[in-house]
């Protein structure tokens, strides 16, 4: 039987909770049985993140920030180690941004010049794809895998494998390809388009979840996340624990 034990839990799948109850949230998240979260906007969040961690025992090892438009990068790795998080994850640089080699290449130099920053921190710098990163091509590769190729080693990826397959490439290749690039993925299930309201539970939908996690050979953190969902989320986020920590789906 498939088990994936410790999954992660991206917090932007419950911001409607958590902006009514912050606290209580995190603990439902907690006795879900989520030991792992990626929260977002987590700078603003600081106070009540510490609580909640010192309350419930979670953690975050990796957190999501807009680390390349922010007006001051130190400030957001101040708050990381604070935090007790590794891995600062930029998860958006506009999709204008990916349609040709040199701004493709000019993004890779300000992750680079990130990740250099970073790691006076003693932090990691990351990126996380959406669907166009994928579907924007340069001469033929994806623009995703231009990316790599001017990126430092020191700078990791976060796939977000749903979205690459929405960006019409099959995720378990794309991850054989990127190799030990690759540290984290969203783990996310639906039907595949780029419809958020089509996402469900991981495991009852079409993605061959158990082939990706196989594909990564360092996969550190595995998130789970829905955009959207059209239903109780917290059922969906439940059932997807369920899935990942004991390879059953909920009927």
């Amino acid at each position: 039987m498939a088990e994936f034990p410790n999954p992660s839990l991206q917090l932007y799948t419950l911001r409607d909770a958590l902006e009514a109850d912050f606290a209580g949230t995190m603990r439902r998240v907690a006795d879900i049985g989520y030991r792992q979260v990626e929260p977002f906007n987590f700078v603003a969040k600081a106070d009540e993140l510490e609580a909640a961690f010192a309350e419930t025992g979670l953690v975050a090892p990796s957190t999501h920030v807009g680390l390349l438009s922010v007006p001051d990068q130190r400030a957001v790795f101040e708050t990381a180690v604070r935090l007790g998080i590794g891995i600062v994850i930029d998860p958006h640089v506009d999709r204008a941004r990916w349609t040709t080699a040199d701004d493709i290449a000019a993004t890779a130099d300000k992750l680079n010049a990130a990740a250099k920053l970073a790691a006076e921190f003693g932090l990691t710098v990351g990126y996380h794809n959406h669907h166009f990163e994928l579907e924007n091509r340069i001469d033929g590769r994806p623009a995703l895998e231009v990316l790599v190729d001017g990126l430092d080693p020191a700078v990791v990826l976060e796939v977000d494998t749903y979205w690459a397959q929405a960006g019409g490439v099959d995720p378990v290749e794309l991850l054989r390809r990127l190799d030990r690039r690759v540290v984290a993925i969203h783990i996310k299930d639906g039907d595949g388009s780029l419809d958020t309201k089509k996402q469900v539970a991981v495991g009852s939908g079409s993605l061959p979840i158990w082939s990706i996690i196989d594909a990564v050979p360092d996969l550190k953190i595995g998130v789970v996340e829905l955009d959207d969902f059209d239903g109780d989320v917290f059922e969906a986020v439940e059932d997807s624990y369920s899935y990942l920590t004991t390879g059953e789906a909920t009927a």
